[in-house]
């Protein structure tokens, strides 16, 4: 089974791991959050983020999702990389993860391109419409 990581800026990582779990009725194995706080520096990260790697990799990869692009998680991330082994995805959200987790059995590059595409599929622009039963007011 691929692990999955995610490495964000301070409460992000658990709050998504939090709801992953509510979505999917529980946390899924293999599955592992890493918080970097406004204070850390970030070479003190790095053997963390490698440690998490290493527990989560059972021989199937692990892919690692970053919040920003460019910010100091998501740089944390690319030190991590490993074709074939290790890949990674920077602009998590909910929508991305739960595909991703859904894919998991399908290999580290399936897993990889649907992560994205679930992310960009699940943003959408709501317009107004009827008021439905699961609403108020």
């Amino acid at each position: 089974m691929i692990g999955v990581l995610i490495i964000g800026h301070d409460a992000l990582p658990a709050s998504l791991a939090a709801a992953v779990a509510h979505v999917l009725g529980e946390r899924p194995p293999q599955f592992d959050v890493l918080s970097v706080a406004c204070d850390d520096d970030p070479l003190d990260v790095l053997p963390r983020a490698r440690a998490a790697v290493a527990r989560l990799d059972t021989g199937d990869g692990v892919l690692v999702f970053s919040d920003i692009y460019g910010a100091t998680p998501c740089n944390l991330v690319g030190k991590l990389v490993e074709a074939g082994r290790i890949e990674a995805v920077a602009g998590v959200n909910l929508p991305m993860l739960v595909r991703a987790l859904t894919y998991r059995d399908k290999g580290l590059e399936t897993m990889a391109k649907k992560a994205v595409s679930g992310g960009c599929e699940g943003v959408l622009r709501l317009e107004a419409g009827p008021v439905h039963a699961a609403t108020r007011g």
